[in-house]
């Protein structure tokens, strides 16, 4: 059989960012990798997550002809629409979004209030102008869109049930960033200032380490993919001999 493989961030530049690979009936996603690791230092393999069609995926999972898999280094949005000041269309209980244009921080801060919300938390992911003592030019973030997508939704829904707040909004923006603009916004409205910090504070913390979205630093010595804080346990895969 034969899956599309993708690779993302640092992989892209020691895989290509696509691969067809032929694997016999009955190969799991764990088999794929160890294919991989055939041609690769194994300690690049061993902090991955993969997905299948745009989900994770079990070092277990079988594979199926034509499926497309995901090879995923560590990561670094129906109701009635209100209208910002600038023109852009928020859902009133929230939207998810990828954007390659600026973030309108505050006109989605402004939009996302209601009357019967007590409190309204934003966290406004800015571009710093050093990390580590380099000093930074710009970033670049790359995205897996599909999958990401589909996870931010998925969180969003998540912390509207687990945290009672009514209202979430996260748009993530793509491609090129300079110092001083916003990478990432998230906007929580609820009636009450407890669960809008809770759910904002669990979404950036469960974003920055499952969703598929990949940060290039690029300093004025040199450039490097950032590290990303490891996968959680249920969905990283490593090959077996990384397992040893």
């Amino acid at each position: 059989m034969r899956v599309r493989v993708l690779f993302f961030g640092v992989l892209k530049e020691k895989f290509g960012a696509t691969a067809a690979m032929e694997l016999p009936t009955g190969a799991t996603v764990a088999d794929l990798l160890e294919r991989l690791s055939e041609s690769q230092p194994l300690p690049l393999l061993k902090s991955l997550a993969v997905s299948v069609n745009a989900e994770f995926a079990p070092g277990a999972q079988e594979l199926r002809d034509g499926d497309e898999v995901g090879v995923l280094p560590p990561v670094s949005g129906g109701s009635p629409k209100v209208q910002t000041p600038g023109g852009s269309d928020i859902d009133r209980n929230g939207s998810v979004e990828l954007t390659h244009a600026p973030i309108p921080s505050a006109e989605i801060v402004a939009a996302a209030k209601q009357g019967e919300d007590g409190a309204v938390v934003v966290f406004d992911g800015i571009v710093r102008n050093e990390t580590r003592g380099r000093e930074v030019l710009y970033l670049d973030y790359e995205v897996y869109e599909e999958m990401a997508l589909r996870h931010m939704k998925r969180l969003a829904n998540e912390a509207r049930t687990q945290f009672g707040v009514r209202h979430i909004t996260m748009i993530h923006r793509l491609g090129r960033m300079h110092v001083g603009e916003s990478s990432i916004l998230i906007v929580v409205a609820s009636g009450h200032r407890a669960q809008a910090f809770d759910a904002c504070r669990w979404l950036i913390d469960t974003v920055k380490r499952t969703v598929p979205i990949w940060k290039k630093e690029t300093f004025v010595d040199g450039a490097v993919w950032a590290d990303g804080e490891p996968f959680p346990a249920d969905v990283a895969v490593a090959p077996k001999q990384a397992e040893e």
